[in-house]
């Protein structure tokens, strides 16, 4: 992978992580476009690492709070909602552990699949979008079925911010709570994905251009950062609309015509 390849993955990875577009699916769409053009395993860890950078950076007083919260070893209001966000990942825990290697087997860059999952993602933002408004605050079975959300959006084309949010708009949830437990709720997925993958990998290349991958790092931590901070004012305001709309002409757009 040479470095504008490097710097293109990195930008698609960072922007689509956060916004409820599907990055598993837009980087499906880059590698078909790009002659299916392979992720290496060091890159897919730097990648990834530099978007939950992304999250801890944004969220870093929320975590700081949470975890002065629990350190305190009460029954407090940052220790029940660390106990959502962990009730939370039994669901994705149980899918990367149970069925890793048949999710795996739907990224071959197939535009008919990913374009599918897209028009999901469509329907979810939609039902998110068009749903009453409500304050109800996060309960554990709100926070599983969330999970649930999340579970599905392993397939390339289904957007987890996007169906967690949807998710938790459809169950009343408040929408300043939900865009703060949205996102933090993916921090130990990802590390745990991405220990999985360091762990089961019987040999990492080392054979990497560093430059690229340095590309690669900054490019998906930056832009992530920026999709972040974007995303959670677009979840506060309630503005999926737009989403909707891209998700549902690209999806149709990879069916018809990739």
């Amino acid at each position: 992978m040479n470095w504008y390849e490097a710097l293109i993955f990195g930008l698609v990875q960072g922007l689509t992580e956060f916004l409820p577009v599907s990055s598993d699916g837009h980087l499906e769409i880059v590698k078909y476009l790009f002659g299916g053009i392979e992720e290496s395993f060091l890159f897919s860890v730097a990648v990834h690492g530099a978007t939950v950078l992304s999250i801890i950076v944004v969220f870093w007083n929320d975590i700081m709070k949470l975890l002065r919260g629990v350190f305190k070893f009460t029954l407090n209001e940052e220790t029940l909602f660390a106990l959502k966000i962990i009730v939370s990942m039994i669901p994705v825990a149980i899918v990367g552990f149970t069925l890793r290697d048949e999710v795996e087997s739907l990224f071959v860059a197939d535009m008919d699949i990913t374009g599918s999952f897209l028009l999901v993602t469509a329907l979810f933002l939609t039902l998110g979008h068009f749903v009453r408004k409500r304050d109800k605050p996060i309960t554990y079975g709100g926070a599983f079925i969330m999970g649930i959300a999340q579970a599905l959006a392993v397939l390339p084309g289904l957007s987890r911010s996007g169906s967690t949010i949807s998710t938790g708009l459809m169950l009343g949830n408040s929408k300043n709570e939900l865009a703060r437990f949205s996102f933090l709720m993916v921090i130990i997925p990802i590390i745990g994905a991405n220990f999985v993958e360091v762990v089961t990998t019987e040999t990492a290349e080392v054979n990497l251009v560093v430059l690229p991958l340095i590309i690669a790092f900054i490019a998906a931590f930056v832009s992530g950062y920026v999709a972040c901070r974007w995303m959670i004012n677009i979840v506060r305001k309630g503005k999926l609309g737009w989403f909707a709309l891209y998700c549902l002409i690209l999806g149709l757009s990879l069916i018809i015509f990739a």
